[in-house]
């Protein structure tokens, strides 16, 4: 019968909830639970997640929707955030209550600064823990992020009442040894725990944790916690023999207490070390004992030669990701002992690491037909004017990203672009020359030139003929015109990332293009473009009716009206950023929710 309700009818509430819970975004969840008041139980049911920032009263609103929500297996509260509620007060309260499901994230600029008296209700209090472990039984996953009036207190209550937590993350909190000692007495099936930036730890928390619920860990993150000594590692050594992820960041730990991990936890997968006291010994003792690492990072070592590398690319041989950072003693042998022993490696990389050059660098490409990811930041010694065969034997490689690399010219672009057919990422910070990119390499949908003050119109003029781009950030190229931006237009009708800022020869007739071109843009950024006007953002926005962003700060051409037409003609537009003298009151009214005045990211 034409009209008649037949999945309301037919369908029982299991299958209707089972429905709602292969649904993959929130989006889709809200506009469910607007169908009907059936439906609208049948989604709070059927919610596992829920991500909190900072509002007014946190305890009383943890209350408030643990109540409606009863089945949530995993919270994230994060008080970076900030968020309005948009509540209405009286009568109306009840119609509007799931509006709190669609929280609003805010730049802080927005709001007037809090007084010091005010800023305590806007924080997670012990009361508000003790909330989350009362009504969410089911409670797998806790995040706190710098929740810092969490007490020791409000984590023994939740460890006692939360018996089924796998996963808690602590950083920023001002939790204690006893708190820490509840959850290791309590919390048996723990895998997951982030200590960062958990200043009052000590040894004695840590080391009742690891010997309570050393089994069941499987990841763990110290960072910033200078009471944690090697004490405490030699414990999660001894207790934590299925340990996969470590993360350690402490100018307090030395070979002591990497070696007790390399020899207590085999199964270990993921190392992340930086330690200024760790030295090639406690290497060797990784690459000797976890033959299971598949990635390794190194951020700030100066005491680690080649010595330690070669010990990784002897053992380590399912490695597939390293990172060398800061790192000034490591150079090309080091690497070439990686390439040989790690064939199977995927990403790559170098940040800062001096002594490393175009030889390490081929053997990579040489001996890891795998790699598919490289990053070179600020590497003086690469590509110091000789022919190098990196990027004709490094032809899987669909992402790169050469930041600061001054030595890196049009050679050896020209070089990437016939060797790299499958390059889908490029990212260059300081370097020229990108024509052979844009002839050669047809899978680019990645393209970032921020600040390559030498790239020119001809280059994205090539770019736009032969790349299918989705992504393009020009930021600061300052001999860019129209002429660059129009060909992107023109031929990127997939286009849906532009960053045009600092461009000065930028006008009009660029947005024109893109308003015609690229119907799929969601995000733009204007920001420092001193000739882009109000006719310009009109043309834009007229056919762009998918954005979501666009920042416009310093741009005195553009005026309140410009603004009011952004916001007027973009239906799905959630940010607009711009300066405040610029908003007229009639649109602050009618958009204050997507205003905002900070200015970020430019």
């Amino acid at each position: 019968m034409r009209g008649h309700d037949w999945i309301n009818t037919c369908l029982p509430d299991e299958l209707i909830l089972e429905i709602l819970r292969r649904l993959d975004s929130k989006s889709s969840h809200d506009a469910c639970s607007l169908v009907c008041k059936r439906w609208l139980g049948l989604e709070r049911l059927s919610r596992s997640t829920l991500r909190i920032g900072a509002s007014g009263s946190p305890d009383i609103f943890i209350k408030f929707l643990a109540q409606r929500f009863v089945n949530v297996k995993a919270v994230h509260i994060d008080e970076r955030l900030s968020i309005s509620l948009p509540i209405t007060a009286g009568k109306r309260r009840r119609r509007d209550e799931n509006s709190l499901l669609s929280l609003k994230i805010h730049f802080a600029g927005e709001r007037n600064e809090p007084k010091e008296e005010e800023c305590e209700p806007f924080c997670l209090t012990d009361s508000g823990l003790t909330a989350v472990a009362d009504g969410f039984a089911k409670l797998e996953k806790l995040s706190l992020i710098w929740c810092s009036n969490v007490t020791s207190f409000g984590v023994m209550s939740l460890a006692q009442k939360c018996s089924l937590l796998k996963s808690l993350d602590l950083q920023g909190c001002y939790v204690g040894d006893q708190g820490l000692a509840v959850v290791g007495q309590c919390c048996k099936q723990l895998e997951d725990l982030n200590l960062r930036f958990c200043e009052s730890l000590t040894d004695s928390g840590l080391v009742t944790l690891a010997t309570e619920c050393g089994r069941s860990l499987k990841s763990l993150g110290v960072a910033a916690c200078a009471r944690i000594t090697d004490k405490s590692l030699e414990a999660v050594g001894s207790h934590c023999k299925n340990l996969e992820t470590l993360s350690l960041d402490s100018e307090f730990i030395s070979n002591k207490g990497i070696l007790a991990i390399a020899q207590g936890c085999p199964l270990l997968e993921v190392l992340k070390l930086q330690c200024i006291n760790v030295t090639d010994r406690a290497l060797m003792a990784v690459g000797a004992s976890c033959l299971s690492l598949e990635m390794l990072a190194l951020y700030s070592f100066q005491q680690f030669t080649d010595e330690g590398l070669r010990s990784i690319g002897k053992g380590c041989k399912k490695l597939k990701n390293l990172t060398l950072s800061d790192c000034n003693f490591l150079g090309d042998r080091g690497l070439e002992a990686i390439a040989t022993g790690c064939t199977e490696l995927t990403h790559l990389e170098v940040n800062g690491c001096h002594n490393i050059g175009t030889i390490g660098l081929e053997s990579v490409g040489k001996s890891c037909p795998y790699v598919c990811l490289l990053l070179l930041s600020f590497a003086t010694n690469f590509l110091r004017g000789q022919k190098s065969r990196l990027w004709s034997v490094a032809r899987r490689l669909t992402e790169l990203a050469l930041l600061y690399c001054q030595r890196v010219g049009n050679f050896a672009l020209t070089e990437v672009g016939r060797g790299c057919k499958y390059l889908q990422a490029l990212h260059l910070v300081g370097s020229k020359g990108i024509i052979a990119v844009g002839e050669n390499c047809h899978s680019l949908t990645d393209l970032s030139l921020r600040f390559c003050d030498r790239v020119r119109d001809e280059a994205l003029i090539a770019v736009g003929q032969g790349c299918p781009l989705k992504y393009l950030n020009v930021s600061g190229c300052n001999q860019i015109g129209d002429a660059g931006i129009v060909a992107v237009a023109r031929g990127c009708p997939n286009l849906t990332y532009l960053d045009v800022s600092v461009l000065q020869n930028l006008r009009d007739i660029a947005l024109t293009e893109l308003g015609e071109g690229c119907p799929l843009l969601r995000d733009i950024v204007l920001s420092h473009c001193h000739q882009i006007t109000d006719i310009g953002l009109s043309h834009l926005v007229k056919n762009c009716q998918m954005l979501e962003s666009c920042h416009m700060v310093y741009c005195p051409s553009i005026t309140a009206s410009g603004v009011a037409t952004v916001v007027s003609s973009c239906p799905n537009i959630k940010k607009v950023l711009v300066e405040k003298w610029k908003v007229s009151p009639r649109t602050k009214r009618r958009a204050s929710s997507v205003l905002s005045y900070l200015c970020v990211d430019l």
